[in-house]
């Protein structure tokens, strides 16, 4: 049943949008303005638009968006381990100079 409703509805806007008439006129030199415009754009537009535009259209390749996501997610994986190694690191040091501290309490930890 809905189907059908939207069947009509859809017959309904094509003939309304046949019967459509734009009586209204342009200002004189409007294509041409409006070119002038869009050219101004592109020159004025900053390189980091343009290079946001540009990955925009790359990515939405499938094959290239799915590469894009496997980088950032080895990245991520990289950089967190390389975190954690360092955090890891940190914790070792400071707990073996507790240990020194607690079985020799006259040593001096290294800082």
């Amino acid at each position: 049943m809905k189907a059908q409703d939207s069947d009509d509805n859809e017959r309904q806007l094509r003939v309304t949008l046949r019967k459509w008439n734009v009586k209204a006129t342009l200002p004189p030199r409007f294509q041409e303005d409006v070119w002038r415009r869009i050219v101004h754009e592109e020159v004025q537009a900053p390189a980091w638009r343009l290079l946001l535009a540009r990955l925009a259209a790359a990515i939405a390749k499938p094959s290239l968006a799915a590469s894009y996501l496997a980088v950032l997610l080895l990245t991520g994986v990289i950089s967190g381990y390389w975190q954690a190694r360092l955090a890891n690191t940190h914790a070792e040091q400071m707990l073996s100079a507790r240990y020194v501290q607690l079985v020799d309490p006259y040593q001096m930890p290294n800082h």
